[in-house]
């Protein structure tokens, strides 16, 4: 499947690739090309590769979006990282889940518990058979703090 990177100055970076087992390193690559293009700081850059492959991941692992089209858009907006992510895969809306009581080592809700706690679930919808989240991760700082955001490496 054709793997398209935009991306000039501010504009987003856009990339359309298959929901198959290279899903997450296609991901991965891509928001860590964007991270260098837009200069973020260490924790950002960091949240933000671990929330986009954690997202993915899901899609492909759970999702049951069979190889489909996932389009993944990252943009920098002010003090904030914009992610909105498409897929074909079932509904799916991370804020409708419980998180558990307490989370284990690895799977159970690791990973929705990091996407939780570093991002702001702006918008989830389900149109045409494909699912659209929206979500931002702040660049840092007051705004971080403000959203309740935590920092990378803290605990």
């Amino acid at each position: 499947m054709l793997v398209l990177h935009v991306m000039h100055g501010n504009d987003p970076a856009i990339s359309r690739f298959a929901a198959d087992g290279h899903a997450a390193a296609t991901a991965l690559a891509v928001a860590r090309r964007f991270a260098e293009q837009a200069a973020l700081p260490r924790d950002p850059r960091e949240r933000l590769a671990i929330v986009v492959e954690e997202l993915i991941l899901n899609i492909v692992e759970h999702g049951a979006a069979d190889g489909g089209a996932i389009d993944l858009m990252l943009a920098r907006e002010g003090d904030e990282i914009r992610l909105v992510i498409e897929d074909a895969g079932i509904f799916f809306d991370p804020r409708d889940v419980e998180p558990p009581a307490t989370l284990p080592q690895r799977g159970g809700g690791v990973g929705l518990a990091l996407v939780r706690a570093w991002t702001r679930i702006d918008r989830y919808a389900r149109a045409n058979g494909r699912n659209r989240l929206e979500l931002a991760i702040p660049l840092g700082g007051e705004a971080s703090e403000k959203a309740g955001f935590t920092r990378f490496g803290s605990s």
